[in-house]
């Protein structure tokens, strides 16, 4: 009777090894799903539907993109933690999602490394120091000293406390010796706005936004917060080339699959994401929104996010923030 049973069992097991391995082969079979966890408009969602397009023309079926937002993105992160681990829903991860929000609650609903597979790090998203240019400050050492012989008086806006823009400036001002004001929006667009207009004197602010208002002079460009310099601001220098050295706070966007997804599917997107990464026409457009694009290995992938999580609880804690 035990035998028999654990034969059973045994079959079992084959029978759903086979079933998977097939289901791997003739991925994929149907339409793809890519949440965005943000709202339409920004970085985030055009990469997904840039990449989006490009995988349905090279897999033969419809990629469909869909914006759960909410909660710093753990919405839609959630939603898709829980989906079925068969390479059909898959999610465009950043920053927040996989850096800040699990470091910000105290319950988020997910684990950012044990409950997806990682896919693919597709592009870094790097801010800008920009300040109005009534601010007299020609360069990010002369902010500084601006700003220490003004303790508390400079303000920087940012789109929320706890975004990845406060939290540039946070590490700004520690690693700078710095006090300043952090101004909290409800958004990156009503921050830049008060920028613009003079509302508040800095912003660390995603380069994609800011370009047009750089160029048409309504705002100055100071520094870059990645270790290399921006392709849509080559003459801008990093903070750490400025003055800094060693600061580094950049974004970045990627894709993952629920836990489980079996490896043959996580391999054959790798794949293709690469070969999308790679068209210049792709490269250039993204360029253009701010974003620099890469195509890593899972195995980098998942060793960003491992290392992205306690360098944001490091900044976090020295601001003296509080998790939710």
């Amino acid at each position: 009777m035990n035998f028999a049973i654990a034969t059973r069992n045994v079959m079992s097991v084959l029978a759903m090894v086979f079933s998977l391995s097939a289901a791997a082969q003739a991925y994929p079979s149907k339409s793809i799903k890519i949440i965005v966890p943000f709202p339409p408009g920004a970085a985030t969602d055009m990469l997904a539907r840039t990449f989006g397009q490009k995988l349905g023309e090279a897999f033969g079926q419809s990629v469909v993109v869909e914006n759960k937002s909410g909660a710093t993105g753990t919405i839609g992160s959630a939603f898709v933690a829980t989906s079925p681990a068969d390479g059909y829903m898959l999610l465009m991860a950043t920053t927040s999602t996989h850096g800040i929000a699990p470091n910000l609650y105290k319950k988020a609903p997910y684990d950012p490394v044990k409950d997806f597979e990682s896919i693919s790090l597709i592009g870094w998203t790097p801010n800008v120091l920009a300040a109005h240019p009534n601010v007299p400050a020609k360069s990010v050492m002369e902010l500084i000293a601006l700003a220490k012989a003004q303790p508390g008086k400079i303000t920087f806006a940012s789109s929320g406390t706890g975004s990845s823009i406060h939290l540039a400036g946070e590490l700004f001002m520690s690693m700078a010796g710095v006090e300043m004001l952090h101004v909290p929006y409800k958004g990156a667009a009503p921050a830049l706005a008060d920028l613009i207009g003079g509302q508040v004197n800095i912003m660390f602010d995603t380069v994609a936004q800011s370009l047009p208002q750089i160029k048409a002079g309504k705002i100055k460009a100071l520094a870059v917060t990645t270790a290399k310099r921006s392709s849509a601001l080559p003459n801008v220098p990093t903070v750490s080339e400025a003055g800094l050295p060693g600061y580094e706070m950049a974004g970045w966007i990627g894709l993952l699959a629920p836990k489980g997804t079996p490896k043959d599917v996580i391999d054959k997107l790798h794949a293709e994401i690469a070969k999308i990464a790679a068209v210049p026409e792709v490269r250039e457009r993204m360029i253009a929104a701010g974003v620099e694009l890469v195509a890593t290995t899972p195995q980098e992938f998942h060793s960003v996010i491992s290392t992205e999580l306690p360098k944001y609880a490091k900044v976090m804690k020295d601001a003296g923030m509080k998790q939710e």
